[in-house]
């Protein structure tokens, strides 16, 4: 036997460091090869790392949280064969468990084995036949390692559920959260069925990975930036009239569009009347930064926590080359796949919770831009018209802007713009100037 280390890879990009999200397994655990060890998150990536050998882990780098270096020691394990390393000198209780292991195997070595069972008419068996303990039966091969996400293992967790008997859907077999739902529903979970007893106790979680980005970010956005917020009712009556006739036409061979296609259209027409929309505000050097090309960032939930994926050169796509990009990129990143690149680089953001959007809010900037288009939900209303009250669809617009670079004035005349283009969609489709 002797002991491997498996250092921290290099994840590209040039990081010098990764932040520890999660470990898969603990000291002690068998492994073997290609299991995933643990998850490592650099920016906005979150990387697995496997192991490159079969083994039982003897030592972990650290907790959920800590920062570590790449390059450095990540994990060490026992293997077959001569190891490259020493045990870790900060893990005594991992050595003092495998010499507490060592001491029973010899003690059940020199304990008198029991004669092994003979057919009728043989001897005792000879000294060379005598039984031995079996190291391998103390160390079997582990099952495969459920393929989920974070997310997922947290809440099978706290629900009580082993994810080795959760058949996944996705990907590989990949569990998501409908094959747990599904699993939890059939009365899979432990102690179903109980009686309910009364909650006790307070869990405490540490904010790592990209929970950490996402606050950081946003404190820094918020004590930074002043912002100011405005309102906009917005008739989308015939904006949604003409959506429904072009996905009743097009749908099967150009894709369905949603309303995002459209707004991320209107944003395109509002900067070309107010360019200072699309910058960014370099609050240390004291410089506007102010961009010929719209890189619309889309607000994306993930299991993980919100992204931004970009949908670059937003002023040279077509209604539906933006609704293919848009699904492109959601999918992309709620499956953990975009690529630093698509998640980086954007120069005015559009924020939207759907139908959970509510009457108004209050979105907060994408430091360093200056501006945020936030979309609320539709509702029908009835509407004034002068003579009577009409059903209209509507939908409010929030948009935040960054007031030490953005005057209030502008601000109003940019959601203008925006609310003429979306209440009259045949603006949408004419080119400035025209």
């Amino acid at each position: 036997m002797g002991v491997y280390t498996i250092m921290l890879p290099d994840v590209g990009e040039g990081i010098a460091e990764a932040e520890l999200v999660e470990w898969n397994v603990a000291v002690g655990d068998a492994v073997r090869e290609d299991d995933v060890l643990g998850t490592v998150m650099t920016d906005k990536a979150a990387v697995e790392v496997p192991s490159t050998v079969t083994g039982r882990v003897v030592w972990l780098a650290g907790q959920p949280g800590d920062t570590l270096a790449i390059g450095s020691k990540f994990i060490q394990l026992d293997i077959d064969g001569e190891g490259d390393d020493e045990p870790a000198g900060d893990d005594a209780p991992a050595a003092e468990a495998k010499a507490e292991e060592e001491a029973v195997l010899e003690a059940a070595s020199a304990a008198p084995a029991e004669p092994e069972p003979q057919p009728a008419g043989r001897g005792s068996p000879s000294p060379e036949r005598q039984p031995v303990p079996r190291r391998a039966e103390r160390a079997p091969a582990p099952v495969p390692r459920p393929l989920a996400a974070p997310a997922i293992r947290k809440r099978a967790r706290e629900a009580g559920v082993d994810l080795r008997q959760v058949a996944g859907t996705g990907p590989a077999g990949r569990i998501g959260h409908d094959d747990l739902d599904a699993f939890i529903a059939g009365g899979g979970r432990q102690g179903a069925g109980k009686v309910r007893r009364l909650a006790t106790g307070t869990t405490t979680r540490k904010v790592v990975g990209m929970r950490r980005r996402i606050a950081e970010k946003m404190a820094l956005s918020k004590s930074r930036i002043p912002h100011i917020t405005i309102v906009e009712e917005i008739d989308v009556t015939a904006l949604e009239a003409l959506r429904a006739q072009l996905n009743a036409q097009h749908a099967p061979e150009r894709g369905k569009l949603t309303v995002l296609p459209f707004i991320a259209t209107a944003l395109v027409r509002g900067i070309e009347a107010h360019p200072g929309m699309n910058a960014r505000f370099d609050d240390e050097a004291g410089e506007i930064e102010e961009h010929a090309a719209v890189h619309i960032g889309i607000a994306t939930q993930t299991e993980a926590g919100l992204a931004v994926p970009v949908i670059s050169h937003a002023e040279a796509r077509t209604l539906w080359d933006l609704a293919a990009e848009i699904d492109r990129l959601a999918t992309t990143t709620r499956d953990g796949k975009a690529t630093r690149d698509e998640l980086t680089g954007s120069t005015i953001t559009i924020t939207s919770l759907g139908p959970l959007g509510a009457i108004a809010t209050t979105p907060i900037i994408n430091h360093p831009e200056v501006a945020i288009v936030g979309v609320n939900k539709m509702a029908m209303r009835p509407i004034w018209d002068g003579a009577a009250f009409q059903p209209r669809m509507m939908m409010n617009l929030s948009c935040s802007f960054d007031h030490r670079v953005i005057d209030g004035w502008d601000a109003a005349n940019f959601v203008r713009t925006l609310k003429t283009h979306l209440e009259t969609p045949a603006l949408l489709f004419m080119e400035a100037g025209q």
